[in-house]
C-alpha cells in the first residue's frame, strides 16, 4: 500500500476545503452574501435620491424650479446612471487582468469614502449642489466596481448546478435595492438630508473589513495589455450619448425638449460614430476590452438583448408610477403634496415583493428545469402587467393596482435570474469578468435610455394637451387670462417635474407670479387645493401614460421574443 497522502477531492463549488470546517463549500455563502450586500448598496443608492430631491433641495437652500436649475436635479439623479453604465465594463475587463476580488474590494472602499464626503456637504446653493454631483460620480466609480464583478464572483465560486439560486439572490438584491431606495429616501430624508448618505456609512464599513478577510481570487488572473482605444471610444461614445439624451428630455428654445438643440444632435451623432468605431477596434486588436466573439453564443446574445429591453421598460416604468402616484393618485386620495414623496415608496411596495417572491425561487427552480420557461414566461408576464396597467383608471382602487405592480415585479423576477445565470455560464472562466461587465453595462444603460425614451414620450403627450386644458382651468378660476396663458406655455417638464419633487404644481406656477394673491380666498384655496392639479391633468397625463404603457409593452414583448432564440437543449437554455 502506498504512503503518499490521497489526493484531496475538492467539493462542489471547486474550493478547498476549511480547516475545522463542517461545510467544505462554505465560501460560496460567504462570497453571496458580501456580494449580495455589495449590490444591494449600489443599486440602492441609485434610487435613494429620487424621493429624497426635495428634502436635499431644501438643505443646501436652492430652488430646483428656478432657471437652469434643473440641470442639477438632472445630474444628481442621472450622473449615477450615467458612469455605472459607462464603467462597468472596463473594470469587469479589469477584473479578469489583474483580479475580480480586488476590484471588487476596491470599489468597497471607494463607495464608502464618497458617501462619507456626500454626508459632508459644507456648502449652500449650486455649490452645493455641484459637490453633490462630483462625489456622487465618485460613488458611481465605486458601485460600478461592485456590480463589475459580484456575478463573476459569484459563477466563480458556485457549481453549474446552483448557480442560478446564487444569481437570483444576488440579482434580486440588486432589483429590490432600487425599490427599498425610494422608500428609504422617502423615510430619511423626513430626519436628515444627509442621512439619505449616512446610512450607506456603517455598512460599507463592515461590508469592506468582510470583503478583505473572507473573498479571495479562485479563477487565474489572465494578464493581458489594457485595450485603451477601445477604453476611450466605448466611455467617450456611451457616455456623450447618454448625456445627449439627458439635456434632449430638457425645454430649449420655446419647444418642450431639448432634441433640436445643436448639442443634442451633435451628441447623439457624435456617440453612435464612436461606439460604431469602438466594434471596429474591439473586432481587430489581439486583446479586446470587449470580445465580440462572445455574441456568437446565442445564449449570451440573446441574454443580453431580453435584458437590455426588459430594463428600458422597467426603468421608464418607475418613474411613470411615481408620476402617476404623486402628482395625480395620492392628492386626490387627501395626502398633502409634501407628503406623497414618500408615500408614493410606500404604495410601490407591492412591486418589491413581487421581486422578493419570484427571483429566489425561480432561480432555483431554473437550475433544475433550463432557463427558457422562466425567462421567456417571465417577460410574458411583465407584459401583461403593462397592459392591465394601460386599462387602469387614473383614479383607480389600490388593490387593481397593487396586484398589477405585484405582477410585474413577479415578471420581473422570474425572468432577471435564470437570465443572469444562463448570461453568465455562456461564457469561458477566463472571460467572466468582462460578460458581468457586459451583462451590467446593458442594464444600466437601458436605465439611462428609458429616462430619455420614456420621458419624451410622456412630455409629447402632455404637450400636445397640457397648455389648453390648464389655460381653460385656470381662466374658470378667475386667473387673469394673461397669466393663465403664461402658466400655461411654461414646459410641461416643469409641471412634471413639480409633483416628482412633491410641491403643490399651481403654488409653484403661480406663487412667485403674484396672481393666487389676486383671487378671492375661494379660488385660490380651490387653485391649490388637492384636487384641482390631478383633475386637470388627468386628461392630458392619461395621454401620455397610454403611449408610454404600450411602448413598454412592446418592449417586454420583443424581449420575450429575443428570450427564446436562445439556443441549446432546454435544460441549459
Amino acid at each position: 500500500m502506498s504512503n503518499r497522502p490521497a489526493t484531496p477531492v475538492l467539493p462542489p463549488s471547486g474550493l478547498p476545503a476549511e480547516p475545522g470546517s463542517a461545510r467544505p463549500d462554505r465560501y460560496k455563502w460567504v462570497a453571496l452574501s458580501n456580494t449580495t450586500l455589495g449590490m444591494f448598496m449600489a443599486t440602492v443608492d441609485a434610487s435613494i435620491v429620487i424621493i429624497s430631491l426635495p428634502a436635499i433641495f431644501r438643505g443646501i437652500h436652492l430652488d430646483p424650479f428656478a432657471a437652469g436649475n434643473i440641470s442639477y436635479l438632472l445630474w444628481i439623479i442621472m450622473g449615477y446612471l450615467l458612469v455605472t453604465a459607462v464603467l462597468v465594463v472596463t473594470l469587469g475587463r479589469l477584473g479578469d487582468i489583474v483580479g475580480r476580488v480586488r476590484i471588487y474590494n476596491l470599489g468597497f472602499v471607494i463607495f464608502t469614502l464618497a458617501s462619507v464626503a456626500l454626508s459632508l456637504d459644507p456648502a449652500l446653493g449650486t455649490a452645493g449642489a455641484i459637490w453633490l454631483i462630483v462625489w456622487r460620480l465618485v460613488q458611481a466609480i465605486g458601485g460600478s466596481m461592485l456590480m463589475a464583478n459580484s456575478a463573476a464572483i459569484l459563477t466563480d465560486a458556485f457549481p453549474a448546478s446552483q448557480r442560478g439560486t446564487a444569481l437570483g439572490v444576488n440579482q434580486i438584491a440588486a432589483l429590490a435595492g432600487q425599490f427599498i431606495g425610494l422608500v428609504l429616501g422617502g423615510i430619511l430624508s423626513v430626519w436628515d438630508w444627509r442621512a439619505v448618505f449616512w446610512i450607506n456609512v456603517p455598512f460599507g464599513i463592515i461590508g469592506t473589513i468582510w470583503a478583505y478577510r473572507s473573498l479571495r481570487e479562485v479563477s487565474a488572473r489572465h494578464p493581458a495589455r489594457i485595450d485603451w482605444w477601445g477604453n476611450a471610444t466605448f466611455a467617450v461614445g456611451l457616455g456623450i450619448l447618454l448625456i445627449a439624451i439627458t439635456y434632449g428630455i430638457q425645454p430649449y428654445g420655446g419647444h418642450a425638449m431639448g432634441w433640436t438643440r445643436p448639442t443634442v444632435l451633435g451628441g447623439l451623432i457624435g456617440g453612435v460614430a464612436l461606439l460604431v468605431v469602438f466594434v471596429l477596434i474591439e473586432s481587430r486588436v489581439a486583446q479586446p476590452m470587449v470580445r465580440l466573439a462572445l455574441f456568437r453564443s446565442r445564449a449570451f446574445a440573446a441574454g443580453n438583448i431580453a435584458a437590455l429591453l426588459a430594463s428600458v421598460a422597467r426603468g421608464g416604468m418607475q418613474f411613470m408610477l411615481i408620476i402617476w402616484l404623486q402628482g395625480i393618485w395620492l392628492p386626490l386620495h387627501g395626502y398633502d403634496y409634501a407628503d406623497t414623496p414618500l408615500w408614493a415608496g410606500i404604495f410601490l411596495l407591492p412591486l418589491m415583493v413581487g421581486f422578493l417572491l419570484a427571483g429566489p425561487l425561480c432561480g432555483y427552480l431554473s437550475d433544475r428545469y433550463g432557463v427558457l420557461y422562466f425567462t421567456t414566461g417571465g417577460l410574458l408576464v411583465f407584459a401583461a402587467s403593462f397592459i392591465g396597467l394601460l386599462l387602469l383608471p387614473l383614479n383607480f382602487p389600490y388593490w387593481a393596482f397593487a396586484l398589477l405592480i405585484m405582477l410585474n415585479g413577479i415578471g420581473s423576477g422570474m425572468f432577471s435570474a435564470p437570465n443572469t445565470s444562463a448570461i453568465m455560464s455562456a461564457v469561458p472562466p477566463e472571460h467572466r469578468g468582462a460578460a458581468s461587465g457586459m451583462r451590467a453595462t446593458f442594464q444600466n444603460s437601458g436605465m439611462s435610455l428609458s429616462i430619455g425614451i420614456f420621458f419624451s414620450l410622456l412630455i409629447a403627450g402632455l404637450a400636445s394637451r397640457l397648455p389648453e386644458t390648464l389655460s381653460t382651468g385656470l381662466r374658470a378660476q378667475g386667473v387673469p387670462a394673461a397669466a393663465a396663458a403664461h402658466a400655461a406655455a411654461l414646459p410641461p417638464v416643469s409641471t412634471v417635474f413639480t409633483a416628482f419633487l412633491g410641491a403643490n404644481p399651481m403654488q409653484t406656477l403661480l406663487g412667485p407670479t403674484g396672481v393666487l394673491d389676486s383671487l378671492s380666498p375661494a379660488d385660490r384655496d380651490t387653485i391649490t387645493g388637492h384636487t384641482f392639479f390631478p383633475n386637470l391633468i388627468s386628461a392630458p397625463f392619461h395621454h401620455g401614460l397610454t403611449i408610454v404603457f404600450a411602448a413598454a409593452a412592446g418592449m417586454a414583448l420583443l424581449a420575450a421574443a429575443a428570450s427564446l432564440l436562445r439556443g441549446g437543449p432546454p435544460a441549459e437554455r
